[in-house]
This record gives C-alpha cells, structure tokens and sequence, in this order.
C-alpha cells in the first residue's frame, strides 16, 4: 500500500513540475493572470507532492525511547502542512494577482500559446488524475465518495486526487477567463478567473485541512477491525468476555489498540499472563497493521461505565 502511495505522488509530482515551468513561460510571454494563477498552483502542487513523500519517509521510522509508538503521525501533519500551503500559496496568490489584474487590467497578448499550455496541462493533470482515482478505488470499497474520503486513513491518495480535481476545474476557469477577456475586449475577466481559481484552491485546502485534523488528533480503526480484535480475543479459552477495544490510527497502516477482557475468575496470574501473549500474537496475525495492542483485565460493569462516559462525535 506504501508503494502505490509513492506511485500516486510520483506521477502527479512529476506532471505538476513540467506544468509549472510550462505555465510560467506562458504567463510571462502573454501577460495572463489567470495563467500566472495556475503556474503558481501546478509550482505549489509540485512542493507538496514533495512534502507528501517526505511525511510518508519520516512515519516508516522504526519506534525508539523518544517516541515508543512510532514517527506514523509523521505522515498525517506534513498532510496538514500540505493543506495550509494550498490555502495561504496557491488560493491566496491567485486571489491577489486576480484582484491586481481587475483593478489594473493588462491585455493578454498571443493567447494562442496560452490555450496550448493548457491542452498540454489538461492531459498530465488528466493522467495523474486517473491514477489517482484508480488507487483510491482500490481503497474505498462498495460506499460512496464522500463517505470513502471521510473514513479513509490514507491522506495521501485523496490529498493528490483533490488537487488534481482542483487543477482540471481551475484550467477550465483560466481558458474560460482568457476566451472571454480576448473575446469581449475585457482584460479584467482574465483577473476575475484567476480570483475564481483562487476560491477553488481554497474549498479543496478547508476540505483536506478538516480531514487531516481529524487524523492527526486521532481516529479509531474501522468498525471492521475493531469486531474482528473483539471476536479474536473472545474465542480464547481463558476469556469469559471481550468487553470492547479502543482504537486509534498513527498511520494508515499503525492501530494501537487497547483491549478490556474479562477473564475467567479461576485463573491464576501466570494463565491469564500467557492468554494476553496468545492473544497478542493472533490479532497481530490477523493484523498486521495492528502494531501496538494493550490487554487490561477488566469487569464488564467497570467497562461499560467508563464507555459511557464516551461522547458520540
């Protein structure tokens, strides 16, 4: 799953460096703010793409005494970082150069390299776009869209697929806005697509910005998962009752779990010792992905009162 990851971010780094330098050619040589808009927002993709690879490096490090659980959260706040940029750099620099644009308006001159910069831009994003979508299909399962990136642990794969969402609608806007100045005489229409490219950017940024809080602060396993440890740890012979399991993802591929059992009253310490190391050792079995698991003895009366205390989000 990590190496599709990288596959994901490799492809839209590697077509959103050569946008970049392709836009910025044509916005000097024609003068168009909308093209300059997205030269910056191709050139912001590209660093985050970048920021992306290096947060998914950094959560693969091994655990050690300074962080006992491991570096997994790495990988969810260069996430977060990734959003910020879009939001201050791409939406906030196309906004302003949209705004300059109206105010002072400049005609667009030889558009016709601007339109083949963007056919160009349309077929890379448009190819990294579907690798993007065919790997987050993988990842989704039977529901819907919304309901996939909602649950998804994995920020990579969506955090490329809604940039290049928001590059595809944001070329369309940038060919309307400079047809439309060219046609019509009106330079400004050119700074009002730019100030529109600008208010995409920032929808995807608050999108992306909500989701990777919630994964750095901390989201449970799927429901899935979380049955699954229960059932495992229930078929022991030496548990009388799987009361219920806490959860929380440190990366798409780290859970730390912490499981309350209520074993059978006859046992000793060193029974009830060697059933928590079978049962470690089946749900780590079973799950891999399952890296740090927690066993607490403990009465179901005692469980359930502190489970109630759990607020629903």
């Amino acid at each position: 799953m990590a190496s599709q990851s990288r596959k994901v971010i490799y492809a839209a780094l590697a077509g959103n460096l050569g946008i970049a330098i392709a836009k910025f050619v044509a916005a000097t040589w024609t003068g168009s703010s909308a093209m300059l808009s997205e030269g910056v927002h191709s050139l912001v993709d590209t660093g985050n793409q970048g920021l992306l690879l290096y947060g998914l490096k950094r959560s693969e490090h091994p655990a050690d005494r300074a962080h006992p659980l491991g570096y997994g959260r790495e990988l969810y706040f260069w996430a977060f970082i990734v959003a910020l940029l879009i939001f201050s750099l791409g939406a906030g620099v196309s906004i302003y150069e949209g705004v300059t644009h109206i105010l002072w308006p400049q005609p667009i001159e030889d558009p016709l390299m601007s339109y083949m910069v963007l056919a160009v831009s349309v077929l890379f994003e448009g190819t990294s776009w579907l690798i993007a979508l065919k790997e987050f299909r993988k990842e989704k399962g039977p529901g819907n869209y919304v309901d996939a990136v909602l649950e998804s642990k994995d920020p990579t794969t969506f955090t490329v697929l809604f940039e290049d969402s928001a590059a595809l609608i944001g070329l369309g806007i940038a060919f309307m806005g400079i047809f439309f100045a060219q046609y019509f005489d009106a330079p400004q229409l050119d700074g009002v697509a730019s100030v529109g490219i600008g208010l995409v950017l920032a929808f995807v940024a608050i999108v992306l910005a909500r989701e990777s809080k919630g994964l750095l602060i901390g989201e449970a396993a799927t429901p899935q998962l979380q049955r699954s440890i229960l059932a495992i740890a229930e078929r022991d012979d030496a548990v009388d009752h799987a009361n219920g399991v806490i959860t929380v993802h440190l990366s798409p591929r780290q859970v730390v779990a912490n499981l309350s059992l209520e074993f059978i009253d006859e046992l000793r310490a060193w029974e009830i010792e060697l059933a928590v190391e079978r049962i470690e050792a089946e749900i780590m079995r079973h799950h891999p992905e399952v890296t740090s698991l927690f066993v607490k003895p403990q009465r179901s009366g005692t469980y359930r009162a502190a489970a109630s205390k759990l607020a629903r989000p």
